[in-house]
């Protein structure tokens, strides 16, 4: 393994991150804090619970699940797409580093940076609402997972992309109504019994039970539902990125 090229990659792209602290860190803790505003205030003024949770607190484990799913895509995403875009991805391609080192590296970072969000917004509810957390571990568990899968997901996403366009419209017109039909602001118990069986075909909705869980023991879906579905999800992503890395993917061209 060599960690000195898994160091650089991941050194720089931290780097990037703090040089727009601005844009990585504080739009996505001011836009959550908004959430918790409008939602919070103006609806929790009408919703005053949910399975006994009061609904500030309830859409906690939602908005961080929507902060870092969002984060890690764009993320992990443009952290590849860009050296791609100005053709600095082939001195990567043909240095002596492996695809896994390669894979280390941006993914890591990205994922580092979603972790941070999302312990940033986790601090910011507390200003908001008090949060008690019955399961710390799973609650970590969870959003490391979800963190790496979105971020794998992203840099399949970012190898796929051959432009700015392509790089945006999966996470526009895809993840963000998949994440506010997940049952981020509500329960899916809360739906009609037609509409809840389809939103069992939402991934998103696994992921936020399973957050929700760890929060208040309390979900749509079982635990272990949840932790299959984000596990299943992040092996495909794995076995998507070694077929891309074998056969060249959008990488030799």
């Amino acid at each position: 393994m060599n960690f000195h090229a898994v160091n650089a990659i991941y050194r720089y792209e931290m780097a990037r991150m703090f040089r727009t602290a601005v844009q990585s860190i504080v739009a996505p803790v001011l836009s959550t804090s908004l959430y918790f505003v409008i939602f919070g205030s103006a609806i929790g003024s009408r919703i005053t619970e949910i399975d006994g949770v009061s609904y500030g607190a309830f859409i906690v484990p939602g908005l961080i699940m929507l902060s870092i799913t969002t984060e890690s895509l764009s993320n992990s995403s443009f952290a590849i797409y860009f050296p791609k875009f100005t053709g600095t991805i082939f001195e990567v391609l043909s240095a002596p580093v492996s695809y896994v080192e390669i894979l280390l590296g941006y993914v890591g970072a990205a994922a580092t940076k979603s972790i941070l969000i999302g312990s940033i917004i986790l601090v910011t509810a507390n200003f908001f609402v008090d949060l008690h957390i019955l399961h710390p571990f799973v609650m970590v568990a969870f959003l490391v997972l979800t963190s790496v899968a979105f971020c794998l997901f992203g840099f399949i996403l970012g190898i796929w992309a051959d432009g700015w366009e392509k790089l945006t419209i999966v996470p526009a017109l895809v993840m963000l109504p998949l994440t506010f039909l997940g049952g981020t602001f509500y329960s899916i118990d809360m739906l009609p019994p037609a509409w809840q069986t389809i939103s069992l075909f939402n991934p998103i909705v696994y992921l936020v039970s399973g957050m929700r869980w760890a929060f208040y023991e309390n979900s749509d879906v079982s635990i272990v539902s949840s932790l299959v579905a984000t596990l299943g999800f992040l092996v495909v992503c794995l076995l998507i990125v070694r077929w891309i890395f074998e056969t060249g993917y959008k990488l030799r061209a």
